[in-house]
This record gives C-alpha cells, sequence and structure tokens, in this order.
C-alpha cells in the first residue's frame, strides 16, 4: 500500500525539533500490528502511517499533550477511538470508530468532565499539523 501521509509527518521532525528524520523516531510496522492487536483496535491509514513515523518519537508524541502508544488506544462508550489527551487529562481527542476505513477522518475533542464530544472540523493530518504548529508557537 502507497503511503499517503507518510512524507508530510516525516517533516515535522526536520520544522520543529531542527534534526533530520530517521526510522528510529517510528515504529515498526511488525510492532504496531502487534500493538494494536493488544489494543484489540483498527486504527485508520492516517493514524498508522503517523505511528509508523513518529510513534517512537517522543519529543514530538509529548509534547504539551500526550500521543497514546498503540497499545493504550481504546474506543469509549461513545463509540470514539481516542489517541490525544492534554497534560491536565481535561480534554481528550478521537475519531469515530465506525470512521477508521477512512483513509483521514475527522477528528472530535472531548471535554473530559461533560464527555460531549465535538468536531474539530478537521481531519486528522491537519490536526496533527495544527497540533503542533500551536504547541511549537506556544512554546516559544
Amino acid at each position: 500500500m502507497p503511503e499517503l501521509f507518510a512524507e508530510k509527518f516525516k517533516s515535522l521532525v526536520p520544522t520543529y525539533l531542527d534534526e533530520r528524520w530517521t526510522p528510529a523516531e517510528g515504529i515498526e510496522p511488525d510492532r504496531l500490528d502487534a500493538l494494536l492487536a493488544e489494543a484489540r483496535v483498527s486504527i485508520p491509514l492516517a493514524l498508522r502511517e503517523f505511528y509508523l513515523t513518529l510513534g517512537s518519537c517522543e519529543e514530538l508524541m509529548e509534547a504539551y499533550h500526550f500521543f497514546w502508544d498503540p497499545d493504550e488506544l481504546e474506543v469509549d462508550e461513545d463509540g470514539f477511538l481516542m489517541f490525544l489527551e492534554d497534560e491536565n487529562e481535561e480534554y481528550t481527542w478521537g475519531m469515530r470508530a465506525s470512521d477508521v476505513a477512512l483513509p483521514d477522518p475527522i477528528v472530535y475533542r472531548r471535554h473530559n468532565a461533560r464527555g460531549q464530544w465535538i468536531s474539530e472540523d478537521g481531519t486528522f493530518t491537519e490536526f496533527v499539523f495544527d497540533h503542533f504548529e500551536w504547541v511549537f508557537d506556544e512554546e516559544d
């Protein structure tokens, strides 16, 4: 299967870390498959390529908010595949589990105290790039 999103995700390393991307930034495909099997979840192509290219890059995976490790992914009672949480555990981000067959599904945010999911009005890849732009501009 051709990579649709990997090159874009790889570009985040030189953009925000001033380093060249290396394969060590990602998770090996067989390892990712084993972790997903352990979590008993399916993920969309964009999230898969995100983990394959950046899943071991702690500087990005834990930049202000925390992208969940593949074996920690879960679907909540509302049917959302959750993948990210803020440092105060106030908000969780996810996508509809029913949309994982889409290459790049829409992202939703849940206020954990209220439990209501609200669309971020963008796909996973759009969300990721907006997220890192916000995180690294915020740090400056």
